[in-house]
């Protein structure tokens, strides 16, 4: 009778072993949640919709996109940091995601080491525009008549420590001038400010203000990416203009998750995520969001994350500005 229990035993130890691995394999076998930390119809909201609805169809379970807006970034930066470490939570990171705590004093994860880091989805640069009457014509003559009358040039920006305004400090860096910067709620303002001459130049996204460029209203005199973008390619990056050797500053989005995922969790997800990326269809509706695709390992996206936020640090620490 205890021989029988004990290979009864034995036998189930050995089913159990045999389908362990089998069942690692079925990942995912319920709902994975989206997490985008900004609204409804910005950019991240737009593209992890575009991403969930692939991911999807490619594995057979729900992707569902939750928005969690508010503070920059940082609730829904919260609330993939604190979720299960399942796999069936994760979020879209963005440059603004990173930038916030550079700028925030209290903030209750680490910044790059909470998280695991799925994957690389897209870059953009931002935009640097003036009026179509503003009297400096490209980014060499702007940086002249800056050195000439530091503080005269005002440049607006949707918010202070906002990508923008950081990208406006680290151009003052490089170019070595000073220009004084208006923050305003929202781009939509700092548009309008630009327009009725309150401020005189606007680093923006792509997408925020490619349809004004093309419209005449406003005039493109360079885009901050290290190469010119697709979607704008008369516009000269502002490097080319010779007199910010190596300015490069470009607005992102990737897949992340709280940090402890199980690997196979995410060596599939970033497998489906570059097939989807690979796709024609699917570039095709990321480029006219105004971003450039870009996939990458997991390893690389970590390392790339965690250099964007030692570079936007020591921007910060170089401008004196202070974290709020």
């Amino acid at each position: 009778m205890n021989r029988r229990v004990i290979a009864t035993a034995a036998a189930c130890l050995l089913a159990g072993g045999l389908t362990a691995p089998a069942a690692a394999q079925e990942y995912p076998s319920q709902t994975i949640k989206m997490i985008s930390s900004f609204g409804a119809g910005g950019g991240s909201d737009i593209i992890g919709r575009i991403i969930a609805q692939r991911m999807q169809e490619k594995l057979g379970q729900p992707v569902v996109v939750e928005n969690r807006p508010g503070a920059g970034g940082l609730l829904g930066n919260e609330a993939v940091a604190n979720s299960p470490k399942d796999g069936y939570t994760i979020g879209v990171q963005t440059a603004g995601q990173i930038i916030t705590p550079v700028m925030t004093k209290v903030v209750r994860f680490e910044p790059v080491e909470s998280f695991d880091w799925i994957g690389q989805i897209a870059v953009a640069g931002l935009l640097i525009v003036v009026r179509p009457d503003y009297p400096y014509k490209d980014i060499k003559s702007l940086v002249t008549a800056a050195k000439a009358d530091p503080g005269k040039i005002v440049f607006g920006s949707p918010g202070f420590g906002a990508t923008q305004h950081l990208a406006a400090e680290l151009f003052k860096q490089v170019a070595g001038v000073n220009m004084l910067h208006v923050p305003y709620r929202t781009t939509p303002e700092a548009i309008t400010a630009l327009l009725s001459k309150n401020t005189d130049v606007l680093f923006d996204t792509v997408t925020a203000l490619l349809g004004q460029v093309q419209s005449g209203q406003l005039r493109a005199l360079a885009v901050t990416s290290k190469d010119r973008d697709p979607a704008a390619p008369d516009v000269p990056t502002a490097s080319e203009s010779g007199v910010v050797p190596n300015y490069d500053v470009t607005t992102w989005y990737g897949l992340y998750g709280p940090k402890g995922m199980p690997k196979p969790a995410i060596a599939k997800l970033n497998k489906v995520l570059n097939e989807i990326l690979e796709e024609p269809e699917t570039k095709a509706r990321l480029t006219k969001t105004g971003v450039i695709v870009k996939s990458s390992t997991p390893e690389a996206w970590h390392q790339f994350v965690t250099a964007e936020y030692k570079k936007w640090g020591a921007v910060r620490e170089k401008a004196g500005l202070e974290q709020r």
